[in-house]
């Protein structure tokens, strides 16, 4: 995730998730239905029946994982390489684009587990998909406290935010494992994908395009403090947005007469 395609796309992706699970909440509330996954369809014969009964959110993580591993390999101009043969030396060389790649990798497992659980096998098995979700965050974690040794000031406190945001949501993850029909865990696992994503994608704007259009100073105490300001309101915007959603799923659903 370096540079500021590699902050915003992944942002953008959780952040998108994040919603699609708050649409999902919202719909269990005003419908009654069941609070995790909807109820899986009986196939139905024909080519392009079939088709459109499909679901499709583990094809968009597989679709989503391929762009990000394209913009990072785009990033080293297709020269990944894992160990350098310099002057008779054997070092590792790209240690954070094999980071990224490492963790894009996980959500394209997590996007295959999906497809299988929920187009593939007889029967949807929601375990797998919730196991392959918490190992994406498991990885999630080292990776970032890896990616902060070289950081300092600004660029370090944003990080941890973020890494805060990400702990918490591997802990609701695996909560949801033992509990996986709960309104609350539910709730909070669409909340913690929308604040990550939306954070991921203001550390891209903050470090490498800001409003102001200058630079963030490492050692002026007052841009280390905004930061945690700024992620408090990133944490209030993400309540609200939840609120926008259920909002938005009472008129679809009980005014529009839309299908659950």
């Amino acid at each position: 995730m370096g540079g500021f395609e590699g902050h915003l796309f992944p942002g953008l992706s959780l952040f998108l998730y994040g919603l699609y699970h708050a649409a999902f909440l919202s719909r269990a509330v005003i419908c009654n239905s069941p609070v995790q996954y909807p109820p899986s369809r009986p196939w139905s014969k024909g080519r392009w029946t079939r088709l459109r009964q499909m679901y499709y959110i583990g094809f968009l993580k597989i679709l989503s994982s391929c762009i990000l591993v394209a913009q990072e390999l785009n990033s080293i101009n297709w020269q990944l390489v894992l160990i350098t043969k310099r002057h008779h030396l054997r070092n590792f060389i790209y240690r954070k684009q094999w980071q990224h790649l490492t963790l894009y990798m996980s959500f394209f497992l997590s996007g295959c587990a999906d497809v299988i659980s929920q187009n593939l096998l007889p029967k949807r098995c929601v375990v797998l998909e919730q196991c392959a979700q918490a190992l994406s965050m498991y990885l999630f974690l080292p990776l970032m406290v890896s990616h902060m040794q070289d950081t300092e000031g600004v660029e370090l406190q944003l990080h941890m935010l973020l890494i805060q945001a990400m702990f918490l949501l591997a802990l609701v993850e695996t909560i949801e494992l033992w509990a996986p029909n709960v309104l609350l865990i539910w709730m909070l696992k669409a909340f913690l994908y929308v604040v990550t994503g939306s954070w991921l994608m203001q550390i891209g704007f903050m470090l490498y395009k800001p409003i102001s259009g200058y630079k963030w100073l490492d050692e002026d105490k007052n841009d280390v403090a905004f930061a945690t300001t700024f992620f408090c309101w990133h944490v209030v915007s993400g309540a609200f947005l939840m609120i926008s959603a259920y909002g938005v799923s009472i008129l679809w659903y009980r005014y529009l007469g839309a299908d659950a």
